[in-house]
């Protein structure tokens, strides 16, 4: 597992030994099962999580009860209610397991520690957090600027592997549609 978190790190930034061992020490592994919650809405945040293996969602469940499906996050990304992490505020989202399900955590205490200690650890978190911006602006534009089957398609080319993971019901969700519609723009 370590290897796992070891090699995303190395892709980004260049860490001795020593430093490796010292960023370690400041995650906790985790296994959940599937539709168990590593947050809930109206929670403490108190980690953001590195998925080492399975599958999460990161939903809104608004006023009427109607679940908004703001992302996924498979192996090799990172996933929390990131507004409540950085604010230490109630969780305005939910992260759910789809699929069983092992992370790393990461407290905000020990992110704030590792920048600290490791500008290369600051390095590393500042272009995780600017690639999660660019794709949040994407999904933004997408909605703004392509119909629900040009979305389909684009999320389909981006990500083949997720269409077999997760349920058409999810990815209805997720682009804005129902599942009626996703069914016609996959037969």
């Amino acid at each position: 597992m370590e290897e796992k978190l070891r090699d995303h790190i190395k892709k980004i930034v260049l860490l001795t030994d020593d430093e490796l061992s010292y960023v370690l020490l400041h995650f906790s592994l985790a296994a959940y099962k599937k539709n168990e919650f590593l947050i809930q809405q109206g929670e403490n945040v108190n980690n953001c999580y590195f998925v080492v293996s399975g599958l999460l969602k990161l939903v809104y469940n608004d006023q009427e009860g109607k679940q908004h499906i703001v992302s996924f996050a498979m192996e090799d990304w990172w996933e929390s209610d990131f507004s409540a992490y950085f604010t230490q505020s109630k969780a305005k989202m939910s992260l759910q397991c789809i699929e069983d399900t092992i992370v790393y955590s990461l407290s905000l205490k020990n992110y704030q520690k590792l920048s600290a200690k490791l500008p290369k650890m600051e390095h590393f978190f500042l272009q995780k957090s600017n690639l999660g911006f660019i794709a949040s602006q994407n999904r933004i534009l997408s909605f703004l600027t392509s119909n629900a089957k040009e979305r389909y398609e684009q999320l389909l080319k981006q990500y083949p592997l997720l269409f077999q993971r997760v349920s058409k019901t999810l990815l209805a969700s997720y682009l804005g549609v129902s599942r009626e519609t996703l069914s016609r723009f996959s037969s």
